[in-house]
Formats: structure tokens, C-alpha cells, sequence
């Protein structure tokens, strides 16, 4: 038997870290065990499915790895829809699925309850298809439906307790259950993998599958991604987006590996492993059914070091989009002629040590290519204090007097400038730093000013002094 996997998200938001993940686990499933990875669209919500959402969808695999055609699909839940009518017919005509007319309010009045479920009115009354009719499926009244799950064992589920639920709305329309159901079973799917929060819905389906004389699949549920919080990841609060953190400067290694970890871990005492290791280690039967925590200040420590992992070369090229702003990337504050590749080439190496996202390359190294500094209010105020006119004066006379416009000798120079007035070289240097970067932290200073060069440093110092006046 081949082994085949699907991943259906819906296409009516940004990609969720957490579908990204189970996206990632399906992926090495599958390639371990020699099978196929199905990307299925589930688009029948028409009023919220947008076609950039489905585009976002296939740009966001593509960047964690799982590429344009190296996987099967993408198919189309919608093109489905005459396969999902055929077998809720199937069920109708087998006995297995009734007509319903009641509305939420009239099993309310029965029950004198707004919590419990369906009370079963239609059972036996022999309502037929009709308009407001809906369709529901009759669930067995004794015995227990047992779901066997690699990652939770067999989760035990009372019949009795689970409602006559609806497979097909008053139109006509089948329910996500039973569409789900049939479009696996179409596709001849064997292993479902997918997040927890569908555990409950899984007796049912089970229920479906054994009604349809189909073998269910195995079933896996990794576990719910949560905050800080313990809660469930949620659009509406969380930063979720997939795309939010590849335009933020997160790099597609540095997350694959991070969102692998969300459950699962490699062995030995390691979190930062090749992605070869991951997909030879990783076992679906070894992931920890509980919450797992996404913890951005983690992701962001994993990408740091990954940027720093990259050769000088790669990490140039990796910064292009944010300061060219190319893409979907927001331009930087220089103009395009005002970019010098030559001069972000001689300071990236240092840049490189510095950087957690890949966005934070902008404000390290503006200063090269605007033609004045962008001045942090807070940190001038804090920095240009009594004395510091005068210092700027004798940096500036020290400066020009300088034969070679290199770092130890302007390093040496400072110090010296420093030392006359009884001050450490950090004293020192927090004017010229400011006048000449607009900020207090930043790459180190004087390989800054070599590659600024003389003209514009001296420059920028006298304009800082003028400001003092």
C-alpha cells in the first residue's frame, strides 16, 4: 500500500504557523515512508475564500520547502461537490441518514435546553427531501467508536453520546464532515495527520467512513499550538502569519526547523539541527500529544543564528529585499541611487553578528546611504550633554589631521582625544556616534566611519556641533 498524506487548508486568511507545521510533519511522513504528500484546497466557504489566499497558501509551501510540483494537487475541494451529493445520497438511501426540518429554537422548546444537543425528533417520522430540509446522519445507539491514533493511542468515544449530526444542509449543500470524509476517501488518502482541535469531529467522521463500507484512515493529531498564555493560537490575537514572519526577516531554515520542534524533538541534547537530520530523526509516534508553546523570543534566537550561519556571500544577497525594497518588502528610507552595494558589502560582516531578523539590517546601517542621519531624539538628548560641543570640536580638528582614514587609527585617535579630558574611550565616542549615526547603538563605530569616509563623517560631526550651538 502506498502511503499517501493530504494537507487541505482553506484559503480565507494568511497561513497559519500552526497549518504550516502540520504541513511540514505530513511532508516527512510521506517522504519517509515512500509516499505521496496531496495538497487539497478546501474552498467551499465561497463568501471568504479569496483566489491571493490560495496563492498565498502555494507561495508559503514553497518557501518552507515543500515546492511546486513535487507534491500531488493542487485539487479543489469545490470540484469535488457532485461526489459529496452522490454519497450523502448513498446514505439516505441505505438508511443511515434522515430528513430533518427542526430548527435550533424547536429542539430548544423540546428539551427546555439552549446545551443539549439534538434530540432525535426525526428519527423515525419518515420526513423526505425537501427545501429546509437537512440531512442527518443516524448514529448508532449502543456501543463505542474507537479511534486508533499514532500520537494518542485510542481515544474512546460512547455512541450514545454523539448527536444525529448534519452532513447536509437545507440546500442541499454536504457539511464540511462529510465532504472531508468523501474527498479523502476520493483521493485514496491512508494516514490523516492534522491538528487536534479536529479530534472531536473524528468519531464522526470514523462513523462516516465505516457507513460509506470504506476503511478509515490512520489517524494522527499533533498537538494544539498555544501562547504564553497556554491559549489556542488565534488570528485575531496572536502574530500567526506565516507571511508576516518571511517579510519580517525570518529565514525559511530557521522556521522549518523551529516549527519541526513544536512537539517534537531530535535527539540528544540539540535544537539546531541540518534539515537532513530532521527528516531522518523525526517520528510521528514520538510526537508529545500536549500543547505545544510557540515562543517567538525562541524563533527569533534560532534565526539569529542562522543568519550568522550564513556565508558573507548569502547573507548579502538574503538582506537585497529590504534594502532594495523588492517584493512585498517595504522600501527602505534612501532612495534607490542612494544604495551602495560596495559599501554594505565592507560592513555586512558585521551586520551579520548583529541581527535577529533580517529587517533590522535597515536601521543598522542607514546612515550609509542617506545623506544625513536619521537622529534619535531621545538618544541626543541623552548623549549630547555639557562638554560634549567642545569634544566634537577636538574629535573634528583630530579627525582631519589624519593621514590614514582607517579604523585603529581613527580608534587611537579617539582616545587619545578622550584621554586629554580625563574620559574612556564609551564616553568618548558616544557624541561621534550620534552625530554621525543618529544613534547610540549600532555596528561598531569606527569600521562605521571608515567606510562612511572622511568627507561626509567630518561633515556630519560639524553639522552635530552647529546643532550644540
Amino acid at each position: 500500500m502506498t502511503v499517501r498524506v493530504r494537507f487541505a487548508p482553506s484559503p480565507t486568511g494568511m497561513f497559519h504557523v500552526g497549518g504550516a507545521r502540520s504541513a511540514l510533519q505530513n511532508w516527512i511522513y510521506a517522504k519517509q515512508q515512500g509516499g505521496v504528500f496531496v495538497l487539497r484546497v478546501e474552498d467551499t466557504d465561497a463568501a471568504r475564500n479569496k483566489p491571493e489566499w490560495t496563492e498565498g497558501i502555494l507561495s508559503a509551501l514553497d518557501w518552507i520547502g515543500i515546492s511546486r510540483g513535487s507534491y500531488e494537487g493542487p485539487y479543489f475541494q469545490s470540484e469535488n461537490a457532485g461526489e459529496h451529493r452522490a454519497a450523502a445520497a448513498r446514505l439516505y438511501e441505505s438508511g443511515r441518514a434522515y430528513y430533518c426540518d427542526c430548527t435550533r429554537e424547536d429542539v430548544q422548546a423540546r428539551t427546555g435546553s439552549q446545551y443539549q444537543g439534538y434530540d432525535g425528533y426525526h428519527r423515525d417520522r419518515g420526513l423526505g427531501p425537501g427545501p429546509g430540509h437537512a440531512l442527518r446522519f443516524r448514529t448508532p445507539d449502543e456501543g463505542t467508536t474507537v479511534v486508533v491514533d499514532l500520537i494518542r493511542g485510542e481515544p474512546t468515544f460512547e455512541n450514545k453520546l454523539i448527536e444525529d449530526f448534519v452532513i447536509a444542509r437545507g440546500d442541499g449543500s454536504p457539511v464540511f464532515l462529510l465532504a472531508n470524509v468523501v474527498d479523502d476517501m476520493t483521493m485514496g488518502i491512508t494516514h490523516v495527520i492534522r491538528a487536534e482541535e479536529h479530534l472531536p469531529n473524528t468519531p464522526k467522521q470514523q462513523l462516516l467512513w465505516d457507513a460509506l463500507g470504506v476503511k478509515p484512515p490512520v489517524w494522527a493529531h499533533v498537538p494544539v499550538v498555544v501562547n504564553e498564555k497556554r491559549q489556542k493560537l488565534s488570528k485575531r490575537r496572536d502574530k500567526v502569519a506565516l507571511e508576516a514572519y518571511r517579510e519580517e526577516g525570518y529565514l525559511a531554515g530557521a522556521m522549518r526547523n523551529y516549527l519541526m520542534l513544536l512537539g517534537w524533538a531530535p535527539s540528544g541534547d540539540r535544537e539546531i539541527v541540518p534539515w537532513s537530520v530532521i527528516e531522518d530523526e523525526f517520528r510521528l509516534e514520538e510526537v508529545n500529544p500536549s500543547p505545544a508553546f510557540f515562543d517567538e523570543k525562541k524563533l527569533r534566537a534560532f534565526n539569529g543564528e542562522y543568519i550568522r550561519a550564513l556565508p558573507v556571500a548569502e547573507f548579502i544577497d538574503a538582506c537585497q529585499p529590504w534594502l532594495t525594497g523588492t517584493g512585498t518588502i517595504a522600501p527602505p528610507p534612501w532612495q534607490p541611487e542612494e544604495y551602495d552595494a560596495e559599501a554594505f558589502a565592507a560592513v555586512a560582516p558585521l551586520a551579520q553578528t548583529r541581527l535577529a531578523v533580517l529587517s533590522e539590517i535597515v536601521p543598522n546601517v542607514d546612515f550609509l546611504f542617506l545623506a544625513s542621519p536619521l537622529i534619535d531624539e531621545a538618544a541626543w538628548t541623552k548623549t549630547m550633554k555639557d562638554g560634549s560641543a567642545e569634544l566634537l570640536d577636538d574629535a573634528v580638528a583630530a579627525f582631519e589631521a589624519l593621514e590614514s582614514w582607517d579604523a585603529e587609527s581613527l580608534k587611537s585617535t579617539l582616545e587619545a582625544v578622550g584621554a586629554e579630558r580625563g574620559l574612556k574611550l564609551g564616553k568618548t565616542q558616544a557624541p561621534v556616534r550620534v552625530a554621525v549615526t543618529g544613534r547610540t547603538v549600532g555596528l561598531p563605530l569606527f569600521e562605521s566611519l571608515e567606510v562612511l569616509g572622511r568627507e561626509r563623517t567630518l561633515a556630519r560631526m560639524r553639522a552635530a556641533r552647529l546643532r550644540l550651538v
